[in-house]
């Protein structure tokens, strides 16, 4: 009977995902009707010894990315969610797809995204060997609350017999580890340019996920990812077993434990942290670390989150950040101060969220804004059905108002933009939004 249910289970999914490709329908259509029909199905199907799942705020899509790169040019076969339907129905069609009609996976590698909520969902029926766990920071308030709410959902996801990659720097992340054995964590050891203050508009670091006691902090990184400890409980930031031993986003480089440099097509801190998370992951699944340094070094993302945007002739970058997640526009405006050039920045909020909708806007006020109040920086101009969210905030930043320009139209913001070709510009903005960043650019779909 357990051979017949299999048998139909892994056809009919396979025969829906043949249908909707053609369709042109999403990746998780074809699960979600087969865990109708066979709820439990996952449970009975065997997997490779190597499965690797991971969930985070921040940096899934480019982590999960890269490791499949690395772990297919170490020469293993992948079976991998690269189309980031990371709840359980996107995860059963990856895994039920890659299946021989026995419920054999074929792949050596089952490599997963996970929803940081619906993990506790999908691991009731098997559980990763490694559960890499990037960050976790505010992030989409209106469906996932405080982080401190999220680290919950994803507490229950954990067992006993996972293996734990944890980013060390972020208190709460690492906190799965403590008093847990079976954890490997990576991190970046004390670089040049951290900071011995925290200057963001908010600081979630300010207390230990332990005993919620206050934390010190020896340096920080950016926002609240640095070296810690907390002096009631003596929860503290773990030893590395991978390490950014030294690390420069101005030139683009990266050390990893002292030895193997690695050069980034993308220069920003969040793309260290993500090259970081598949190397180390690289070498957890026996990839020779040179093979992974060659495959990483000036790896350009497939997935859309920089592209290249012309203007009137004018050449730009459009940096996708994520709406409702004040570190991630963090990072991107790092990104554009740091263009000694002289740069405009375009911020785009024009709808919220592309899976559900909100007006929710008070998440504006966590990002560090007042960072554009920089001599890099020649214009801010703010577009979309948000633009007077948006100038309410930057009113708050101390930025000349004759830098500031507010349209309700992307168009006709675009239009400014054109008006000046000696410069760079960048677009900061969300998936939602982007592709209407995209359609008035002279050139579309260059990666960079």
């Amino acid at each position: 009977m357990k051979k017949i249910k299999v048998f139909l289970a892994v056809l009919m999914c396979r025969t829906l995902r043949f249908a909707a490709r053609l369709l042109g329908r999403g990746s998780s259509l074809p699960g979600k009707w087969t865990l109708k029909l066979f709820p439990d199905i996952l449970k009975d199907i065997q997997l490779p010894d190597l499965v690797i799942a991971v969930t985070g705020s921040n940096g899934k899509t480019s982590t999960i990315e890269m490791i499949n790169r690395v772990l297919s040019g170490g020469g293993l076969k992948v079976a991998v969610n690269r189309e980031g339907s990371n709840q359980t129905e996107g995860v059963a069609t990856t895994i039920l797809s890659d299946c021989t009609l026995s419920g054999k996976v074929k792949s050596d590698v089952v490599l997963l995204e996970n929803d940081e909520q619906w993990a506790r969902h999908t691991f009731r029926y098997f559980h990763p060997k490694y559960y890499v766990i990037t960050n976790l920071y505010r992030d989409q308030m209106t469906r996932n609350g405080h982080p401190e709410w999220i680290a919950d959902k994803i507490a229950k996801s954990i067992y006993d017999d996972m293996t734990l990659v944890l980013n060390a720097d972020d208190p709460l992340s690492a906190s799965f580890g403590y008093n847990r054995n079976n954890v490997i964590y990576f991190g970046a050891d004390h670089l040049e340019g951290d900071k011995t203050e925290n200057n963001s508009i908010y600081n979630d670091g300010n207390y230990c996920p332990i005993c919620k006691h206050p934390m010190k902090y020896d340096y920080y990184h950016y926002n609240h990812i640095g070296s810690y400890h907390c002096g009631n409980c003596g929860y503290k930031r773990q030893d590395t077993a991978y390490s950014l031993s030294a690390a420069d986003t101005n030139e683009g480089w990266i050390e990893i434990n002292g030895k193997y440099r690695i050069h980034l097509a993308f220069k920003g801190i969040y793309h260290c942290y993500n090259t970081l998370a598949a190397f180390t992951v690289s070498q957890i699944a026996g990839v020779d670390p040179q093979t992974a340094v060659k495959v990483l070094d000036n790896y350009n993302m497939t997935n859309g989150r920089v592209q290249r945007l012309v203007y009137g002739g004018r050449e730009g970058t459009l940096l996708a950040s994520k709406h409702e997640n004040s570190i991630s526009y963090d990072r991107s405006i790092d990104v554009a101060t740091a263009d000694e050039k002289g740069a405009d920045v375009m911020i785009i909020v024009d709808a919220i969220s592309r899976k559900y909708f909100t007006s929710e806007t008070s998440w504006l006020w966590d990002i560090d804004f007042e960072n554009l109040n920089n001599e890099n920086i020649r214009h801010v101009v703010l577009a979309g059905r948000y633009c007077y969210d948006l100038a309410v905030r930057f009113e708050y930043t101390g930025i000349p108002q004759e830098k500031i320009k507010v349209y309700e139209s992307i168009p006709e913001a675009v239009e400014f933009l054109k008006g000046d070709r000696e410069h760079p510009f960048y677009v900061i903005t969300c998936f939602a939004d982007s592709g209407k960043a995209l359609s008035l650019s002279e050139v579309k779909g260059v990666r960079l």
